[in-house]
């Protein structure tokens, strides 16, 4: 992809979220914060966005730059996309009294986190600390954080001490979120060292990919997990009828919201 598609893509991902962060950007196409931020300037210099601090939004939005307003991960839920929230709310309506679940770290579990603070009597393990926070006041459930090493950018726990915190572990679902999926390669991301998400996948039942419609057909040099490792995949009514169809043919059940 060259520069001219990557910045047409990122303003039909505005145009269809409302806005994106820079890192999330940083992640989908594979380079530099550096660079996306010199591709939203001569977007914004286009009248094609509006920019803000950490990100992006559609022209005119109030989420302008000289607002200087702070977008740190544990509010990127309030920036999210209403599929994005459809999503989320899909993903913990399958949570049922009992149930031990495991989130991964991102910007849709961390929805789904927000929608468990209404949940009673369910154990949540994650290795998130965004999603700790959120559910940390919530004195009706059992929360268990994964130790380990901090990964500053996405503010989760990573390395051979988190992975080991889940030997041992069962789980009846486990919720992971994606940078990219496809029905050959699965879910993959632009980062290396995820290798804890395969570690909680075998600790759970049940895998669930939550993810909003643009992040299929996106492949990162990084396997996350592979599509046999996949139970289900909660999406938005934007997937296109090629989606479905690779995805029916790998068995995977679909659930679009």
């Amino acid at each position: 992809m060259n520069s001219f598609e990557r910045r047409n893509k990122i303003v039909d991902l505005i145009n269809t979220q409302g806005s994106v962060l820079v890192m999330d950007l940083s992640n989908t196409f594979g380079i530099s914060e550096v660079t996306i931020r010199a591709d939203l300037r001569l977007l914004e210099e286009k009248g094609l966005v509006t920019r803000f601090h950490g990100g992006a939004a559609k022209p005119g939005s109030h989420l302008a730059e000289g607002d200087n307003q702070e977008v740190i991960l544990e509010d990127r839920y309030q920036l999210a996309s209403d599929p994005k929230k459809r999503i989320a709310q899909a993903a913990a309506s399958m949570v049922e009294e009992g149930m031990t679940i495991i989130l991964d770290s991102g910007s849709t579990t961390l929805l789904i986190a927000e929608a468990l603070t209404r949940k009673s009597n369910i154990t949540v393990i994650t290795n998130s600390l965004p999603a700790a926070f959120t559910l940390s006041d919530n004195k009706d459930l059992t929360l268990v954080v994964c130790g380990g090493t901090v990964r500053h950018k996405t503010h989760s726990m990573h390395g051979t001490i988190a992975e080991r915190s889940l030997h041992g572990i069962s789980a009846d679902l486990m919720f992971v979120g994606a940078d990219g999926i496809d029905a050959t390669n699965g879910i993959t991301t632009f980062n290396e060292g995820y290798s804890i998400s395969s570690v909680m996948a075998a600790a759970a039942h049940k895998v669930i990919a939550v993810l909003d419609a643009t992040k299929f057909n996106r492949r990162g040099f990084n396997q996350v997990l592979p599509m046999e490792k996949i139970n289900c995949v909660i999406t938005d009514d934007s997937i296109s009828k090629q989606d479905k169809s690779a995805l029916a043919k790998t068995g995977v059940e679909l659930l679009v919201v």
